[in-house]
C-alpha cells in the first residue's frame, strides 16, 4: 500500500472525501498533431485514507460518460464503442498502491482501469497544504498529473491524416486538481 515514512504535513488521520465542487478532472489530448482538445470529467468521486502511522491511499472512480470537451458531437464520439464504449466500461477507477516523497512532492503510483484494461500509473503530487476551512472543517488541496498511452487502455482507433499523423494523438495528459475535506 504505501511506505511508512510518506506523510503528509497538517494531513490528519481518517478520510478525507473529495469535493467535487471544489476539484477538477481534465484531460489534453493532441488533436490533427498540431493543437490540443481539452476536457472535463463532470462527475467523480473519492476519497484520501490517512492511517494512524500518517500513511496515505487514495481511491477514485470517474464516470466516463460525463466527459466534456465542449463539443457535444465529439463527447458522444467519445462515449462510443470508438473510444471509451461507455456503455460496456461507464466508469474509470483508482486505486493507489504506493505514495513516496519525490523531493518536495510525490508520486502516487496506482492502479488505473480504463475501458476494462488496467495499468499501473504514476502521478506526480503535489501537496498543497491543509486549510481549517470555511466551518465545515479542514480541507486540503492536491495538483497530481500523469499521461498516458490511450492504446496502452485498448482504445486503439486509427484516424490517419493524409499529410501523416492521426486525428487524435495517443498520448493523454490527466490533470487533477483536488480539494477534500476530512469526513466526521
Amino acid at each position: 500500500m504505501t511506505t511508512a515514512t510518506t506523510t503528509f504535513p497538517g494531513l490528519t488521520t481518517g478520510t478525507w472525501a473529495i469535493d467535487p465542487v471544489h476539484s477538477n478532472v481534465g484531460f489534453t489530448v493532441r488533436h490533427l498533431v498540431v493543437s490540443k482538445v481539452r476536457g472535463t470529467f463532470e462527475n467523480f468521486s473519492g476519497a484520501i485514507t490517512v492511517a494512524e502511522d500518517g500513511t496515505a491511499s487514495v481511491t477514485a472512480e470517474i464516470d466516463v460518460k460525463s466527459i466534456n470537451t465542449k463539443n457535444a458531437d465529439r463527447d458522444a464520439h467519445v462515449r462510443s464503442a470508438d473510444f471509451f464504449d461507455a456503455e460496456q466500461f461507464p466508469v474509470a477507477t483508482f486505486t493507489s498502491t504506493d505514495v513516496r516523497a519525490d523531493g518536495d512532492n510525490y508520486i502516487v503510483t496506482g492502479d488505473f482501469t480504463l475501458h476494462g484494461v488496467t495499468r499501473p500509473v504514476d502521478l506526480k503530487l503535489e501537496f498543497n497544504g491543509v486549510n481549517p476551512g470555511m466551518g465545515q472543517g479542514p480541507v486540503a488541496g492536491f495538483e497530481a498529473t500523469t499521461v498516458i498511452n490511450r492504446k496502452d487502455f485498448g482504445i486503439s482507433i486509427e484516424m490517419p491524416l493524409e499529410g501523416g499523423g492521426a486525428v487524435v494523438g495517443d498520448k493523454i495528459t490527466i490533470t487533477l486538481e483536488i480539494e477534500a475535506g476530512l469526513q466526521a
